[in-house]
């Protein structure tokens, strides 16, 4: 692995190659260090919509992290074997035009949470982000595979949101970035992320 910071170039994330990875040895070595510098990273990359709905965005090293735990949990060294790894993770890197993020619907209580995805289907479709005095900008949702049914949705999602030059530029010059859902079940606007996020997110537009 070149480094443990996310690696840019002609104004798009690269994605993680196999050079890129550390071996197995060696990650056991450097997993502690590299995995809090992880943590400290993810902190300021979590939104969250109420409650019980998180968007967590993803970059190319909360990627390459869970790449080199996927690894070592699988004790994956084949090279066939990285090679899966690497074609179902980097598409969830974003691009230089998106934002990419994992959506998690959490509930505590097991019942409570049967009752709510079954209430909040079609609401991966309705996650927004919004650059300051733009369109918002809605969710294309779970692209890899379906993951709602007619009885409930996932309390897991994959979402890509898609910017215009003119919204990046807009987040870049200093308009916030707003978020939120528009679900008949759950309404939630948050009008401004915090500094740390927004400058952490519009990173992922370099």
């Amino acid at each position: 692995m070149e480094s443990n910071s996310v690696i840019r170039q002609g104004g798009t994330m690269h994605k993680i190659r196999r050079e890129d990875l550390l071996s197995l040895e060696e990650y056991a070595k450097r997993r502690n260090i590299f995995r809090d510098e992880v943590l400290v990273h993810k902190k300021h990359r979590q939104v969250h919509l109420g409650d019980h709905i998180t968007l967590y965005f993803e970059d190319r090293l909360t990627i390459q992290y869970q790449v080199q735990e996927m690894l070592r949990t699988e004790r994956i060294f084949e090279m066939e074997g990285i090679a899966d790894e690497l074609a179902a993770y980097n598409p969830l890197i974003p691009d230089g035009c998106n934002l990419k993020a994992t959506m998690m619907i959490e509930y505590v209580d097991v019942d409570e949470r049967r009752d709510a995805l079954a209430k909040l289907i079609g609401v991966e479709d309705k996650i927004w982000l919004q650059a300051a005095g733009q369109d918002k900008v809605f969710a294309m949702a779970d692209e890899d595979m379906e993951r709602s049914n007619e009885e409930k949705t996932s309390a897991v999602h994959f979402l890509r949101f898609e910017f215009t030059s003119t919204m990046v530029q807009r987040l870049k010059s200093g308009g916030v970035l707003a978020a939120g859902v528009d679900h008949p079940e759950c309404r939630i606007a948050v009008a401004a992320l915090p500094k740390e996020t927004h400058a952490s997110l519009i990173a992922d537009f370099d």
